[in-house]
Formats: C-alpha cells, sequence, structure tokens
C-alpha cells in the first residue's frame, strides 16, 4: 500500500514505448497494484495527471514549459464511495468529444498510458463543493472539447483550461496562470502542477 504525503517514483528503463513494451505494461500484474494503491489515497477535489503513450500526448507534454511529464489531467470526485475523473478529451478516444467521467481504473490504464501522479490543491470544504458544483455543471452541459485552445471563456474546454475553469473560480483567485509563448496564451498541464498552492501526493510510472 502506497503512503500519503509522499511523492515518489516507480522508473523503467524504456524511453519511446513500442508495441511489445505496451502490451506489457498492460499485462503487467504489478501495474494494476500501483492504480489501486493510488486510488485508496485519493480524496474528493482531487487532482490527478497521467504520462500517455501516444503521439497526440507527446504533443500536450511538449506544451509545458517547466516539467514535460504529464500530458492529461482530471478533476477527482467521490461519488458512493467511489472516485471518479472527470476530464476534457478529443480524439478518436472520445469521438463525441464532450466532458467524461471515468473510474481511475480506466483512467490511468497501462494500455494507455506509462505513469499518473495525484495532486491535492490547498481547498477548504467549501472550495472543495463549490469545484464538484462547477465540475458537474459542466459535465451536466455536454461540454466539448475546445479544438481551438481558448482559455478566454469556458464555452468549450480542454483538460488544463477546465481545471483553469474550475479550481480559479472555486478559490475565487486565479492561482493557476497562463503561459504565453510567441504572442499565444494557453494552459498547460504544468501550470497545474508546477503550482505553489497545492502538493504532490504520489507519482508512479508503470513497469
Amino acid at each position: 500500500m502506497l503512503a500519503a504525503g509522499t511523492a515518489f517514483w516507480y522508473y523503467n528503463a524504456a524511453g519511446k514505448h513500442d508495441e511489445h513494451t505496451i502490451s506489457a505494461m498492460a499485462a503487467n500484474p504489478y501495474n494494476r497494484h500501483l492504480i489501486d494503491s493510488c486510488e485508496s489515497l485519493l480524496q474528493n477535489g482531487d487532482i490527478v495527471v497521467r504520462t500517455g503513450n501516444d503521439m497526440t500526448s507527446e504533443m500536450f507534454r511538449e506544451a509545458n514549459r517547466k516539467d514535460k511529464t504529464y500530458s492529461h489531467c482530471g478533476i477527482v470526485l467521490i461519488e458512493n464511495g467511489k472516485p471518479y475523473i472527470y476530464h476534457s478529451i478529443g480524439g478518436e478516444d472520445n469521438p463525441d468529444e464532450v466532458l467524461r467521467r471515468d473510474d481511475i481504473q480506466t483512467w490511468a490504464s497501462p494500455k494507455h498510458n506509462t505513469g499518473l501522479g495525484i495532486l491535492r490543491y490547498h481547498f477548504t470544504p467549501a472550495q472543495v463543493d463549490s469545484l464538484a458544483c462547477i465540475t458537474r455543471m459542466y459535465y451536466n452541459q455536454h461540454k466539448k472539447f475546445d479544438l481551438q485552445f481558448d482559455i478566454s471563456n469556458d464555452d468549450k474546454l480542454y483538460c488544463a483550461e477546465l481545471l483553469y475553469q474550475t479550481i480559479n473560480k472555486s478559490l475565487g483567485k486565479a492561482v493557476i496562470k497562463s503561459t504565453k509563448w510567441m504572442g499565444y496564451t494557453y494552459v498547460a498541464v504544468d501550470d497545474i502542477t508546477q503550482n505553489s498552492y497545492c502538493d504532490w501526493i504520489c507519482q508512479v510510472k508503470y513497469k
């Protein structure tokens, strides 16, 4: 069992993952144990991040300016005693492009990812309630994936933008800052993770 409050890594030697490596990760029961152990740490309002193993994930990782580890992020809400991940994703994995709600086993599957992490923002109970309310509102509105990556409004949302909107609105202040690069303003996954307003609970890499 993993201990809460400690950031840690499980390393592997693989770089670019070929089909054989991906299949081995998916079949390795140790990786399922890692996900089970991470699931036991999740609390309402936690933030989860993952490292995808496809080319789109590589693109999102490269958009990070400080830490290129993670490619995707989501919000944890505990419902009927079980954690669910609310997240915004497009592409062939989500052809209707609406906001998704997945269990952690699906969201963090080693078939599609090489690792995950858990962060905990410094929310009060009331702020967690606000985060949950805003997140569910977006979900019930069937918010589409934002292919324009426009953070100026919440008409559509990409993954980091979902967290940018919900966390800042819940806290009533802009603790997640946008990034400017070559005249373009956006929020990257590491703008969520590299933030003094949150703490790492754990980080794991699959074997």
